[in-house]
């Protein structure tokens, strides 16, 4: 919405809700997607009206909402997070749409990235997440709360751990034959060995993002690895790189311990089977973490260098999308080629049949995460650029104060006559008390409104629900988030009143933001 030059307030456009007549009934068409329920029939107005003025030409109303409150949900994600090899502090913390409602999933919370044979870091979700966050994110079964950060093993993670034991297992009983049914008991600790480092590679990402104050949602061990949910982006391309890079050092610092823990340990050994295994097993996560694509931690440090060279962050965020989108393809084509070649071990004449089919199953399952991670990436870089659109000042509708004992049906006529859509409920000294919920007055019958006060339809002001007219972007939805709520009171710097705004109406813009191309 426009801003007039002068006075930074909304343009005004022409309200119809004066040429609404009393008597006429609610509008509930639900075949209109942006029919808003006309609270009586000297209600509010609908919602394609345009805004309206006051006397200094303030526009309080903007796109109004749906009287509906559905409820919220939260992500993957994150808020789903979108399976993929890795990748790195990527706040995909997208942001949160506001209010307790949740915009149908684009998802995340995504530029989410997801773990892979070795973690990485992301953000929380595939899809945008609703803002009414649980205490507690959830995501499979708890394990702990290092650093204050929610450790979450997903139930993915049993069928792969299922999986690396038969694998391991069968490894083993042609290096140890002797252990017989037992070598399936060695292999299941190694996959659980494995997992832990994994973890250590997403906990690098979340210290790293705790040491720049950046809010960490939950770590989740899952498919393929595990995921950091970092709810914010980093601020400069050098923390950027910082924050990706960590995971893979990690991992190669512990395939270093492994190393060295070899030495003394006899070959051929259980011992020293599991400390190898370990040791190319992170050699392998640091490796693949490494290549330059997202959602990968290597993609999350390409696109900081393009950042640091372009300026913006958007730039980095297209470049290493497409390198790995190219990167996925190679790994769909590349990787059973190389194993029938013999290229990454084995006797090519041993090669065939069942492996042949594993090995292009394998190469289909990470080119889909590593093309739906880049894409994700893609979603909410742009997702990010559009958010400072969402300013509260131009989503505001207009308000009319009202007071506690005040008829309903009297509160919606002096609504109608100025052209605003919201009730403000205050005391005898002007001072806001609570907001009428446009939802309640939809409830009222017509024929009761004259005696329905407005105090019985409204809802307590909290500090939480006093908004600055100034917010806009990830801030205004970080605020709203902090208070779910429906309607929130908008006020400018000196505490006179601005408006009211809805949660839809945020909503709304924000699904708007999402479709809107780069």
């Amino acid at each position: 919405m426009d801003e007039s030059g002068g006075s930074g307030q909304p343009r005004s456009g022409n309200d119809r809700a004066t040429d609404r007549h009393e008597g006429q009934p609610p509008r509930t068409d639900p075949s209109h997607p942006e029919a808003t329920p006309d609270t009586t029939g000297s209600g509010p107005a609908p919602e394609e009206q345009a805004p309206a003025e006051d006397a200094h030409g303030r526009d309080t109303g903007a796109k109004p909402s749906d009287a509906s409150d559905s409820s919220d949900s939260s992500g993957s994600p994150d808020g789903s997070v979108s399976p993929g090899v890795s990748g790195t502090p990527d706040p995909s913390g997208t942001p949160d749409p506001p209010a307790g409602r949740a915009p149908a999933a684009p998802r995340g919370r995504t530029e989410a990235s997801s773990g892979n044979t070795g973690g990485g870091a992301g953000t929380g979700a595939g899809g945008p997440r609703g803002p009414r966050r649980p205490k507690d994110p959830g995501g499979g079964l708890l394990m702990g709360r290092p650093f204050g950060v929610p450790v979450y093993v997903a139930p993915s993670w049993f069928l792969v751990a299922a999986l690396i034991t038969w694998v391991f297992g069968g490894q083993l009983d042609r290096v140890l034959p002797e252990l017989g049914a037992a070598r399936y008991l060695v292999s299941l600790f190694f996959a659980v060995a494995f997992y832990a480092s994994v973890l250590v590679h997403e906990l690098a990402h979340t210290v790293a993002a705790l040491r720049f104050k950046l809010p960490v949602r939950r770590i989740q061990l899952q498919f393929f690895g595990g995921v950091s949910e970092i709810e914010k982006e980093a601020e400069t391309p050098g923390r950027e790189f910082v924050l990706a890079f960590v995971g893979p050092l990690l991992s190669l610092v512990l395939a270093g311990v492994f190393y060295l823990a070899m030495s003394p340990v006899e070959p051929g050994t259980v011992p020293g089977v599991l400390l190898a295994g370990l040791m190319i097993s992170n050699l392998i996560v640091a490796a693949f973490n490494l290549l330059p694509g997202l959602p990968l931690d290597g993609g999350r440090m390409l696109r900081a260098v393009v950042w640091k060279i372009t300026g913006t962050p958007m730039s980095g965020t297209v470049a290493a999308a497409w390198v790995g989108r190219a990167l996925a393809i190679a790994v769909l084509i590349g990787l059973p080629l190389l194993t029938q070649t013999g290229a990454l071990g084995g006797d090519p004449e041993d090669i065939g049949g069942m492996d042949t089919v594993t090995d292009a199953l394998l190469a289909a399952i990470l080119a889909a995460i590593i093309w739906t991670g880049a894409g994700n990436s893609l979603r909410m870089a742009r997702l990010r650029e559009h958010l400072p659109e969402l300013r509260a000042r131009a989503l505001t509708r207009r308000a009319v104060p009202v007071e506690t004992d005040t008829p309903l049906s009297e509160a919606l006529r002096r609504a109608n006559e100025v052209g605003a859509r919201a009730l403000v409920v205050v005391d005898a000294e002007g001072e806001p008390l609570s907001l009428v919920r446009e939802a309640a007055i939809v409830g009222v019958p017509e024929h009761r409104r004259p005696w329905v006060a407005v105090s019985g339809l409204a809802q307590d002001l909290t500090e939480g629900m006093r908004v600055s007219a100034e917010l806009s972007g990830e801030e205004l939805l970080d605020v709203l988030r902090a208070t779910p709520a429906t309607e929130y009171l908008v006020v400018e710097d000196t505490g006179a009143i601005y408006g009211v705004l809805s949660a839809a109406d945020v909503e709304r813009a924000f699904v708007r933001a999402m479709a809107r191309p780069s």
